[in-house]
């Protein structure tokens, strides 16, 4: 999978909703999707592909993360 495509996933559509009616059984069934794209399937055993899959979404949390702060009034870099 794509970082593209994770970007597509509910769990990123929930992290930058503004709405703070977000139940944890939504959030939970978001993560739980998400955790099954990130890790790797039986078969696939390309070690290094799994790792920049992983790399990519600390980048795109972390982007995500800046811009919520920045929204909160926070010191944008």
């Amino acid at each position: 999978m794509l970082m593209n495509d994770l970007k597509e996933l509910r769990l990123f559509a929930l992290l930058c909703e503004t709405s703070q009616e977000i139940s944890n059984e939504v959030m939970k069934s978001a993560y739980e999707n998400f955790v099954e794209q990130i890790v790797p399937n039986q078969s696939e055993t390309e070690y290094s592909v799994v790792f920049r899959r992983l790399n990519l979404t600390r980048i795109e949390f972390k982007t995500l993360q800046t811009n919520i702060l920045c929204e909160q009034g926070e010191k944008c870099a």
